[in-house]
């Protein structure tokens, strides 16, 4: 890839090698989240504190939880949690040689429903990129059980996402499967590579900027860029779910896909609903969202939204004010006002 967007410009490759190797050398923070209150297989539910209302944040499958929790003022849900809620975040874990059979429904209904369980009072999910879709799903087999779901930046009409993507990166899965059935996983490598495809100028352009970037704003980019490079694998059966149920064949979108034994669809969700939409997102288009509930439009890309220096007031507190008006930050867990 770096050949090919560099062909012409020997300077813009040696500026991108720069970047890269910066990127290596550079120092990381150790990284501390949540406690793990709550368990059910790989999966961990992470308390984040706070005794209101219970919000589970449900990131995506792909990469780790923690660009909900990056750095000492990057942190959405410990940002929640300040605000009077009882903050919870779904940790995913790293799926067992057992679970290659484990789908995206059985995410749903063996993973974070069991995990929701848990919890006193019915929470309010908020679900990010996969982990919106995964917390519509949720939502809608939970009814009365779930007080409210919010998704950012959440796919669920897939065919949003236009008919030469969809191609390829079915094309990707189709040159994957094999070997991801050998293994019953998918490595996050091969996902990795699936997003540079989707824009590989910004790819290379953006370690050439880091090469040059101040200290402050390179120790954020890195903690991305390490969160965009890691990940735990999918299961082999959650990979041929994402590639071929939901982008080759759109069922969310066409109203048919069958979560928990029946049809899930976001127009049949019993509490209120909230979609947060980038109008500027490459990974998650806004022709991909749900179309249901109260729509919130942001002039801020896929991961912006969530950790860029205008999150807080494009994202954070109009969340936080949707919060309020469906989950009462005042009350404790045990039902009684502070």
């Amino acid at each position: 890839m770096l050949r090919s967007e560099t062909a012409t410009s020997p300077g813009r490759r040696a500026r991108a090698l720069a970047g890269l190797r910066r990127y290596q050398d550079a120092p990381r923070a150790r990284r501390t989240m949540g406690p793990v209150r709550h368990r059910k297989g790989a999966a961990r539910l992470r308390d984040y504190g706070g005794d209101g209302a219970p919000v589970v944040f449900v990131p995506s499958l792909i990469n780790p939880p923690f660009v909900l929790d990056l750095a000492p003022g990057r942190s959405l849900v410990r940002w929640i949690a300040e605000q009077g809620f009882h903050a919870w975040l779904v940790d995913w874990g790293t799926p067992s040689a057992t679970d290659a059979a484990l789908d995206l429904a059985g995410h749903v209904t063996e993973r974070l429903l069991p995990l929701l369980a848990k919890l006193e009072r019915p929470p309010v999910l908020v679900g990010y990129c996969l982990g919106g879709t995964i917390a519509l799903a949720a939502a809608d087999l939970l009814g009365e059980r779930c007080a409210g779901v919010a998704t950012i930046a959440a796919p669920w009409r897939f065919d949003g996402y236009g008919t030469a993507a969809r191609a390829e990166m079915t094309a990707m899965w189709r040159a994957a499967d094999p070997v991801s059935r050998r293994l019953g996983a998918l490595p996050m490598e091969v996902m990795q590579a699936g997003f540079w495809r989707l824009d590989p100028a910004r790819t290379v352009a953006k370690y050439e900027a880091f090469a040059e970037m101040d200290d402050a704003a390179a120790a954020t980019f890195v903690a991305l860029e390490d969160w965009a490079n890691a990940g735990a694998p999918l299961t082999h059966a959650a990979g041929a779910d994402l590639f071929d149920a939901l982008l080759g064949q759109d069922l969310p979108g066409r109203g048919a896909w069958r979560v928990g034994g029946r049809v899930v669809t976001p127009e049949q969700i019993a509490c209120p609903v909230a979609e947060f939409v980038s109008l500027t997102d490459r990974i998650t288009p806004a022709a991909t969202a749900a179309r249901v509930g109260v729509r919130h439009d942001l002039a801020a890309g896929h991961v912006g939204m969530v950790v860029g220096s205008k999150g807080r007031a494009m994202l954070w507190e109009p969340l936080a004010a949707w919060l309020r008006g469906v989950a009462d930050p005042t009350r404790t867990s045990g039902g009684e006002r502070k």
